[in-house]
């Protein structure tokens, strides 16, 4: 007979183990620097056009942040930065909800708010890329 708490147990599993992915990926960023060149390939967006990306200073970021550095971490990537608490949110949920032995089925995002997502990254990929918008470089 399974108990309750050897069934919360295995209900966790599935949300610790996403932590375990993410943190082993963040502490391995946070010791190999990838402030020193050939650590990491370049992002091949912009080794073909020279624009950044989005995405561009991620993991610079996640190191910053990795060494507890947000304001660092901010300037590398903003969206990143934002982005995070929202992320670490929607795992917390599905953590207790894991634990609480209640099924975590977020509803679907609203079609608006997926547009306003992509307008956002869209924004914020041009806008760093215009000098008006240099301090979002990394």
């Amino acid at each position: 007979m399974v108990t309750q708490q050897s069934s919360r147990l295995r209900a966790v599993l599935a949300p610790l183990g996403v932590a375990l992915a993410a943190g082993a990926a963040v502490a391995y960023v946070g010791v190999v620097d990838p402030n020193e060149p050939g650590r990491y390939p370049t992002c091949p967006f912009y080794a073909l056009t020279g624009l950044l990306c989005p995405g561009c200073g991620a993991l610079r970021a996640t190191h910053a942040l990795a060494h507890l550095d947000p304001a660092a971490a901010f300037g590398l990537n903003a969206l990143l930065v934002l982005v995070a608490p929202v992320v670490a949110y929607v795992w917390a949920r599905w953590l207790a909800a894991a634990w609480s032995g209640r099924a975590w089925r977020p509803s679907p995002p609203k079609p608006l708010h997926l547009w306003a997502l992509m307008a956002l990254v869209l924004l914020f990929w041009v806008v760093r890329n215009l000098p008006a918008g240099a301090f979002l470089a990394p």
